[in-house]
């Protein structure tokens, strides 16, 4: 037959005594760390779209993006209404603007909408107007 266990030298769990509190506090802010590092790495890869991005619509599902020359990243909005077409170019109703059709500041709408980028916070001049083709 076998020797009798000495359980007097097996640890038991809840004897022993609690981590130190800053151990504790080590312990909470690594695992809090990680987690919001995981949080912003969906949240980048996800992408959810930017003030740069046009809002999806039926042309483009997946929306598309302004170049950066014509937004820096925040002055463009889709317009569905407010800009109108006259012999002498595009007429912009918010500025009373008219942009020749020659004009380097029109670019081809890839959504067939039109979407116009202008200084926000200045004179709200414009920087692009994106025109759908005609009989789009």
């Amino acid at each position: 037959m076998s020797a009798p266990l000495d359980h007097s030298r097996i640890p038991e769990p809840w004897n022993e005594p609690d981590p130190p509190r800053k151990e504790r506090l080590l312990r909470f802010l690594i695992l809090l760390g990680i987690v919001l590092f995981v949080v912003a790495l969906k949240l980048w890869l996800i992408q959810p779209a930017d003030a740069h991005d046009a809002p999806p619509t039926p042309a483009q599902p997946l929306g598309w993006t302004y170049p950066w020359s014509c937004c820096s990243g925040m002055d463009c909005v889709p317009k569905e209404k407010g800009i109108s077409e006259t012999p002498e170019g595009y007429v912009v109703d918010e500025t009373h603007e008219i942009i020749p059709y020659g004009d380097k500041r029109i670019k081809d709408s890839p959504d067939g909408v039109f979407h116009w980028c202008s200084h926000v916070n200045t004179d709200h001049k414009t920087i692009c107007l994106f025109v759908p083709p005609r009989g789009y």
